[in-house]
């Protein structure tokens, strides 16, 4: 039986069951995998995440450590990349939602002193420290499943038994224990976290399966755009993955996702609104046919 869906508070946001948030990808990193350092720059990310706006996006998620592997950054590192970047934007936008995306509890604790509204924890819990800043903040947080992988490694062979089955307990596992322990319940999201800990192969029934992590009741936050899974299931390289990107974005979508990550936020609002639309959640913006 699916647990009822519950509304999603985020910053001064709230998302109500039905309603999708675009989350806006911005890297300040030399080393990104989809553009090589183009929002390194801070006026460059000052810019990108303007765009983002503009286009529709109601979460940026500002990064300073590449997800694979790469040189070492310091917390110290990760902190000047990020924190001055979260204020800057706070300042420019009171009302957007602020996510950062590090695994680092330090980071975390001044990423939200400077504005930021949620913990984008893509490492499944490797510092536990991260649940007490968010209790202790108010803070929301992700929670995610990598198969047990250590921060900016790559997973050999990967076995599961049933992965959307491990994902969910893991997943779902955490996000309880997280608000057992004073994290707020409307502040949860969990995440398959697709290639992180996983085959192409199992990235792709995850999304087919999706409903079933829907129907855990936790808001789930879908991490798609330009992946591995993505390129490997068409053959194609990182600048020709939007299209499948935004096909695995509809499926996820019709089955529940309730946030949605994505370098092409213009492109993935207009998926996410179409999908909306068809399902019943969402009225034609401009309807005039046979009228």
């Amino acid at each position: 039986m699916s647990a009822t869906q519950h509304a999603l508070r985020l910053g001064e946001r709230t998302f109500s069951p039905g309603e999708v948030a675009i989350m806006a990808i911005v890297n300040r990193t030399t080393d990104s995998f989809y553009d090589g350092g183009v929002t390194f720059a801070f006026d460059a990310a000052i810019k990108a995440i303007e765009t983002a706006v503009t286009a529709g996006a109601d979460i940026i998620d500002i990064g300073g450590v590449r997800a694979g592997p790469g040189p070492e950054v310091t917390i110290a590192e990760e902190i000047d990349r990020t924190v001055p970047l979260i204020a800057a934007v706070r300042a420019a936008h009171p009302t957007v939602v602020l996510s950062v995306d590090t695994w680092r509890a330090d980071v975390a604790r001044e990423a939200i002193a400077a504005g930021a509204d949620l913990i984008n924890d893509t490492w499944a819990g490797t510092d536990p420290g991260l649940v007490k800043v968010a209790a202790e903040t108010g803070a929301g947080l992700v929670c995610s499943h990598t198969g047990g992988l250590e921060p900016r490694t790559i997973a050999g062979k990967v076995h599961y038994d049933d992965v959307v089955v491990d994902v969910i307990e893991q997943t779902s596992g955490a996000a309880e224990r997280a608000a057992e322990a004073g994290v707020r319940r409307d502040g949860l999201l969990i995440d398959p976290t697709h290639d992180f800990g996983k085959a192409t192969v199992h990235s792709l029934e995850l999304t087919r399966r999706l409903d079933e992590l829907v129907a855990t009741g936790w808001p789930v936050l879908v991490a798609l755009s330009r992946k591995d899974f993505v390129g490997e299931t068409l053959d194609l390289p990182v600048a020709e993955r939007l299209s499948g990107t935004l096909a695995a974005t509809a499926i996820s979508v019709w089955h529940g996702a309730r946030v949605v990550r994505a370098h092409d936020v213009a492109a993935t609002r207009q998926v996410v609104d179409m999908v909306a639309s068809i399902k019943g959640d969402r009225p034609p913006a401009a309807p005039v046919r046979s009228i």
